[in-house]
């Protein structure tokens, strides 16, 4: 179903009802990606059919791999091996994680591939990739600006690199492992706090051998390059940057306890959850179980009295994509929730520290920003605004969430692309009876 350009969150009655998150879009984008690149079948439950990653299964396509749908969020991936020259330009819409993943597995072989996407993802940055993949041998072309798609890119006979990170990301480290498998040696990257590991989880099943050494407060992650991979089975578990939505609505609107299940409990995805109980938000866990690898489990959150905090900053790599939720949840908290060292928000889909703040200041809400965070003082909302998206997924969700608690209505000025990561929203939200509507 097609969600209408702006929507209107009111606050109403209370929340209830027990409902399950979409696929992780992370573990969706890698399962495709290393099934195209793994020789047979690759069997996914549960695959996110947002539009961030059926842009990745058509590119995996594209690059040669079969790929059906059998039916909701099970799809087959038949791999060949690896992958061959494509036909055209790979159009990776608005999915960063999918263009960055997919650079960095191009790389490996002597294939030339064009990379581009929508207006959005044109804006975000893409050297701290190709800089890496460029010192490994691959060779990058731009296209209209350095740093910017459109880029072509020449792969194969690629060397081993030891690469330092000098801030977390998964997506970097990801790229350079996925193009460290068809390099000559063992590529390795050290990290100062560990990010997100479901690439190093993924490989393992596919056959590839992962080191993780612990570095200080980081870890050093190794592969030796050349494994052959073979297509396997995968389940996807419910992605907690999703489940965050209706369990902060939980939180906040008065009355509510929401239960999302089937949310995967990754101890390096998990640092919202940790944020909130430090906050004092009532969040259980319940049927904890392991599911391909990953430990899932019930969420239950029900509505809280907040105070603020001040968050760890080495917490940001376990939490990036939820900042802007927590920037909404802080909203109604008592007292000042700091948080900093987070400039990574600034070149998301948007500058999200500089959209969640006007946002909020919009609704009545005191903001101090920054140049790596900024600071959200809690009080009585107001409501009332119009917010600008920028066509950002995330502003818009956090903003229709903190709607349904405000004193006054809230409208996102722009509401499609929200399908980029939890097709569903809208309906899942009112099922839980939350007051969201189309607006004019």
């Amino acid at each position: 179903m097609s969600i209408p350009s702006c929507l209107t969150a009111r606050r109403g009655a209370p929340l209830s009802g027990l409902v399950r998150a979409p696929g992780d879009k992370s573990m969706s984008h890698r399962a495709l990606i290393l099934g195209a690149m793994a020789t047979g079948v690759t069997d996914i439950e549960g695959l996110l059919e947002g539009d961030d990653v059926l842009a990745t299964a058509r590119a995996v396509e594209a690059f040669g791999a079969a790929v059906e749908r059998l039916g909701e969020g099970r799809w087959r991936v038949t791999g060949r091996g690896g992958f061959q020259q494509p036909a055209g330009v790979i159009d990776c819409g608005n999915a960063g994680t999918g263009v960055r993943l997919l650079m960095g597995a191009a790389a490996g072989y002597p294939v030339t591939t064009t990379f581009d996407g929508d207006a959005s993802l044109r804006k975000r940055p893409m050297k701290r990739v190709t800089g890496p993949l460029t010192d490994m041998g691959a060779r990058f072309g731009w296209k209209v600006e350095p740093d910017r798609l459109p880029v072509e890119i020449q792969g194969g006979a690629l060397t081993a690199i030891d690469f330092i990170q000098p801030v977390a990301s998964a997506q970097v480290k990801s790229a350079i492992l996925l193009a460290g498998l068809n390099a000559d040696g063992v590529t390795t990257v050290t990290e100062p706090e560990p990010s997100r590991d479901h690439t190093e989880r993924m490989l393992r099943a596919f056959g590839a051998e992962v080191g993780v050494l612990p570095m200080g407060a980081g870890w050093r992650v190794s592969l030796k390059g050349g494994p052959r991979l073979t297509g396997t089975r995968v389940a996807v578990p419910g992605d907690p940057s999703s489940a965050a939505f209706p369990l902060a609505a939980g939180l906040i609107v008065p009355g509510s306890e929401v239960t999302v299940e089937g949310v995967m409990l990754n101890p390096l995805r998990t640092g919202l959850f940790e944020t909130w109980r430090e906050m004092g938000a009532d969040l259980t866990v319940s049927n904890r179980r392991m599911s391909g690898g990953e430990e899932l489990g019930d969420v239950t959150a029900r509505n809280s009295a907040l105070t603020g905090v001040v968050v760890p900053t080495d917490r940001a790599a376990s939490m990036i994509d939820e900042y802007p939720i927590l920037a909404a949840t802080a909203a109604f908290a008592t007292g000042a929730t700091v948080m900093r060292g987070i400039g990574e928000m600034r070149v998301k889909e948007s500058d999200r520290i500089a959209l969640m703040a006007a946002g909020l200041i919009a609704c009545g809400v005191t903001v101090e920003e920054e140049p790596e965070g900024f600071t959200v003082t809690g009080g009585p909302v107001r409501g009332g605004a119009t917010v600008t998206t920028h066509g950002d997924h995330r502003i818009a969700m956090s903003h229709l969430v903190l709607g349904l608690a405000a004193n006054k209505a809230v409208t996102v000025d722009e509401s499609g692309m929200i399908a980029t990561s939890f097709p569903g929203f809208v309906e899942l939200m009112r099922g839980l009876g939350a007051d969201i509507a189309a607006s004019g």
